[in-house]
């Protein structure tokens, strides 16, 4: 892939769904779950998948940063070089605040740092994590975590945290749990569809 993140939609898109993809896997990894999400909703969406920046050390796909074992201490710079990325989006059609980040797995817990930084329209964090040192702003986005009780990579305690986190503020925020694993299963994917449309 030449570039380093794909794009589509056109131009009557009035606002915008990014997509954090997870470890292992590539800018490519995400796009027909966001395509059916977007396809449902009015106003028109514009799609964007983001690549990790690094190539794994082993195997094939990317990665934001290392996490086997992880490495902790590059989250700072991937989170701010990811800000750098996303502001780079922002037209005079679709701002900030009508963009969405969606991630997956550590594509997760980018969104929620990056996304607890930025005013955005919302953050959807699927099978994520907090990571560590994260503190939540006062001011932040809304925001719907996903996770599967049964979910062996990353437990739902992880997400049950985050919402605790979140609910510190009054801004909306909700963790659908499902009976699965690592995974975004038909009923999580029916739950951000619902969501998004009440946005």
């Amino acid at each position: 892939m030449k570039k380093d993140f794909l794009r589509f939609g056109d131009e009557t898109a009035r606002f915008r769904m990014v997509l954090l993809h997870g470890w292992g896997a590539d800018a490519t990894d995400l796009i027909p779950l966001g395509q059916e999400i977007v396809d449902t909703l009015e106003p028109s969406f514009e799609l964007v998948a983001l690549q990790a920046p690094q190539a794994r050390s082993e195997g094939g796909g990317r990665q934001w940063y290392d996490l086997f074992p992880p490495d902790w201490g590059a989250v700072p710079s991937a989170i701010n070089d990811l800000k750098v990325r996303i502001r780079a989006l922002e037209t005079k059609d679709i701002s900030l605040k009508a963009t969405i980040l969606l991630g997956f797995s550590q594509g997760g817990a980018m969104a929620v740092s990056v996304g607890s930084e930025l005013s955005l329209g919302g953050i959807i964090a699927c099978s994520s994590y907090p990571h560590p040192g994260w503190m939540m702003k006062n001011e932040r986005p809304k925001v719907l975590l996903t996770h599967g009780t049964k979910d062996e990579v990353v437990p739902c305690e992880a997400s049950k945290l985050l919402l605790n986190e979140f609910q510190k503020t009054k801004e909306y925020s909700n963790l659908f749990l499902f009976d699965g694993g690592h995974e975004i299963p038909r009923q999580a994917l029916r739950e951000i569809t619902s969501v998004l449309g009440q946005w």
